[in-house]
């Protein structure tokens, strides 16, 4: 396809039509052209297509497809593998059903647990967020279909989504928010990223010009076209300038006809114009020119790795006295509505219409003797105090009782945000009345995002569900008597309550902003730089055996920010089941001069062992490793300094550590005036050497008396003078020691080096 003349050919309101949607789910074809149409399709854990009665929020319903774990399930696998087998299953519905672009994943940043879409969401952490995305991306794209990052960016929210303006320093955005686009973009190069409804420092994100093409083109390198959430237009002539090139859904041809009058008129060029439609034309032609209609698709085949994906996101929060697994054959009681009604995704645009429901209680045959009760119902909060009753009768006589608890749909969805973190009331009441009859009581959770527990010590077992996909229910039960061995992580913190969590007080917003005012300490780079208790940390887990870590070792223990550091752990199971393990490495900057996290994870790597086994893992890190975004140059920065690498289990349980000195190549500028104080000064070699005179000056010498020696200590005087400017050396000696001349003379010399 020679898309140069495509574009020559092409009529003014052919060009602005391309930039828009046919209709809900489909790109507008140019048919004399030969320009096909491209249909999108939501669905980051399962294919949402409709055909007819379309809509954007999962109102009416889609084809019958295969719901795959959500993303809060997904990133708790901390597996790369894994969303790429989920990527690339998905990537073969598509080609079977005829759609060119999947809309996802889902990768805003889990700023709050309020936030009622973090169910899609992957991690409060940008780098294990953007590796997964990367993984999933470049496995769909492999397939020719193609993706679409969203949402793009600081839309973490669902209060006045569309509206309200997320008020975030430059730094913070970098670090936290854009970071997980930034690192798909250039490991998986995605064909499309769709921008947020929100404005971000007052201006909306489909006409930000610095964020579609100042960072995302120019700076990642994207090669892409940029698509809007479905209606998130405001000015679409802004927004093609600003680098957005597709509208969706169509808007009735009043969009198109502003972009015309925009060209006739000469407020837009047409070379903007027509740049958008290459974009849009390089896409396309790379799905139509390999598609694959004749693709068959098995959804025995997906429901099975649907299970299997599952059982790999799960998290074994809590074990006591090794009361999991289930003893195969005993008596068991399963209480809870959701053990036969499973809650496996949430509401809105990812909905999928599912083939198939598998629940714990209809899995669970085959292994025990199942007591079921109700226990409460999902369509009401409050306690039903028969249903209570006979749910403590029968956790009275069985071995073990495990109820299945969870967030009903009404809790958590597109369109709000959630009100508190809290279970149902009368959930709460039920685990603590059952909890006092039947020592072995253990919760299963299925939930979007972190939960209270308040009967967290009445319960021996807690196992995290998350939203696993319409197999959830036999992946649990897998988990629960043994077939199966826990290996998900926390890909979010657990805080006690949602007061604790550090976006609270500003969580929302006013009617027109939210301040981000918590900056870069989001989630676990709050809860341990404040060391706050917290229910479960980041990156926590259990499972049914033992790991042992040793023989940390890097192969240099100095280098400069251009190089790369290669690091390596033994891992041994030490336990008697085969079993996975997460293996975290985290890198602490030991004394930094700007405020930073008191740890980072930089690297992750999910292996098996069996019993008995030991692997090395290995790790690369490079300067982003340890690196912060500085503002005085508008870049990343390595303080020169000693840094800590360190292996753990979690942000809270490091095992290993070991040090290595980075040397930064780079150099801040800096400016010295009369306001420059001495420790500033004193930060270089130089420096030291030419204020060495006049720091004689300040406070007192050796002359000083007793009495004064008493008043001023030498700690004391030392730290006065640290932080006293240039200017006070005028009111601290004696006029004819120092002269206004003289000192100027001293800062032309301070800024030579500079210069």
């Amino acid at each position: 396809m020679n898309i140069d003349k495509l574009i020559e050919q092409m009529t003014l309101e052919e060009k602005a039509g391309l930039c828009s949607g046919l209709d809900f789910w489909h790109t507008k074809p140019v048919e004399r052209l030969n320009i096909s149409s491209v249909m999108v399709s939501d669905g980051p854990h399962g294919l949402r297509k409709q055909d007819d009665s379309s809509d954007h929020i999962g109102v009416n319903d889609s084809i019958k497809a295969v719901c795959f774990p959500a993303g809060c399930a997904a990133a708790a696998s901390f597996d790369r593998n894994l969303m790429a087998r989920l990527g690339s299953a998905l990537a073969l519905e598509c080609q079977a059903e005829g759609v060119g672009v999947i809309l996802g994943p889902a990768m805003n940043i889990k700023r709050s647990p309020l936030c009622g879409r973090n169910f899609e969401y992957l991690s409060e952490d940008p780098y294990l967020a953007g590796e997964l995305a990367a993984a999933y991306t470049n496995a769909v794209q492999e397939k020719n279909i193609g993706v679409s990052l969203k949402h793009f960016a600081a839309n973490n929210q669902e209060h006045r989504r569309m509206s309200s303006s997320s008020d975030v320093d430059e730094r913070t955005l970098r670090e936290i928010y854009l970071t997980p686009f930034e690192i798909a973009v250039k490991k998986a190069k995605p064909w499309t990223v769709m921008c947020s409804y929100n404005r971000i420092n007052g201006v909306f994100s489909s006409e930000n010009k610095w964020l579609l093409t100042d960072v995302l083109r120019d700076e990642w390198g994207f090669n892409g076209y940029v698509m809007t959430d479905w209606g998130a237009i405001v000015d679409r002539v802004k927004g093609l300038e600003a680098g957005l090139e597709l509208e969706m859904p169509a808007s009735g041809g009043i969009h198109d006809q502003e972009i015309v009058e925009a060209v006739r008129k000469g407020v837009l060029d047409e070379k903007i114009l027509n740049r958008a439609c290459r974009r849009l034309l390089e896409i396309n032609s790379r799905y139509v020119e390999n598609a694959q209609p004749e693709t068959i698709w098995d959804k025995d085949t997906d429901n099975q790795l649907s299970a299997q994906l599952a059982e790999e996101c799960i998290v074994l929060l809590k074990n006591d006295d090794n009361v999991l697994p289930l003893k195969k054959g005993e008596k068991v009681a399963f209480i809870g509505e959701f053990a036969e009604n499973p809650r496996f995704q949430g509401g809105g645009s990812s909905h999928i219409n599912c083939t198939e429901i598998v629940s714990a209680l209809k899995a669970s045959g085959e292994y025990a003797d199942i007591q079921y009760a109700k226990g409460f119902s999902i369509e009401k909060e409050e306690m039903n105090f028969d249903l209570m009753h006979e749910a403590v009768e029968t956790a009275r006589t069985t071995q073990a009782a495990v109820i299945f608890a969870g967030l009903p749909d009404l809790y958590e969805s597109e369109g709000y945000d959630r009100k508190h973190m809290s279970l149902p009331e009368g959930q709460d009441r039920l685990i603590e009345a059952v909890a006092a009859v039947n020592p072995n009581t253990i919760v299963v959770l299925h939930n979007g995002s972190p939960v209270c527990m308040p009967w967290i010590q009445s319960v021996k077992g807690v196992v995290e569900a998350y939203l696993g996909g319409q197999a959830v229910g036999k992946a649990v039960v897998r988990i629960l008597f043994g077939e199966a061995n826990p290996c998900g992580r926390l890909a979010e913190s657990f805080p006690f309550k949602v007061e604790d969590n550090p976006s609270y007080l500003f969580f929302g917003g006013n009617k027109e902003r939210t301040e981000y005012r918590e900056g870069i300490f989001v989630g676990y780079r709050y809860y341990d730089k404040k060391k706050m208790d917290v229910l479960f940390p980041f990156g926590y887990g259990l499972s049914y055996t033992t790991f042992e870590y040793e023989n940390l070792v890097v192969d240099k223990d100095r280098m400069d920010d251009t190089e790369c550091v290669t690091v390596k752990v033994d891992v041994r199971n030490t336990g008697r089941m085969t079993g996975k393990d997460v293996v975290q490495l985290y890198v602490r900057d030991i004394e930094s001069t700007e405020i930073r996290p008191i740890r980072e994870l930089k690297g992750f790597e999910k292996i098996e062992l069996k019993p008995g086994e030991k692997t090395t893992v290995t790790f690369v890190l490079d300067k982003r490793s340890f690196a912060y975004f500085e503002m005085k140059i508008n870049n990343w920065y390595v303080e020169s300094g000693d840094f800590l690498i360190q292996i753990g289990r979690s942000s809270r349980d490091i095992l290993l550590e070991t040090k290595i000195w980075v040397n930064s190549t780079d150099s801040l500028p800096v400016h010295y005036d009369m306001n420059s104080i001495f420790i500033d000064i004193m930060s270089s070699e130089r420096g030291c050497k030419l204020v060495e005179e006049y720091m004689k000056l300040l406070f007192f010498d050796e002359q000083n008396s007793e009495s004064a020696e008493q008043a001023i200590t030498a700690e004391m005087a030392e730290a006065m003078m640290h932080y006293t400017p240039l200017r006070a050396l005028f009111s601290f000696s004696d006029g004819d020691k120092i002269t206004k001349e003289k000192l100027n003379r001293l800062i032309d010399d301070l800024n030579k080096d500079e210069r």
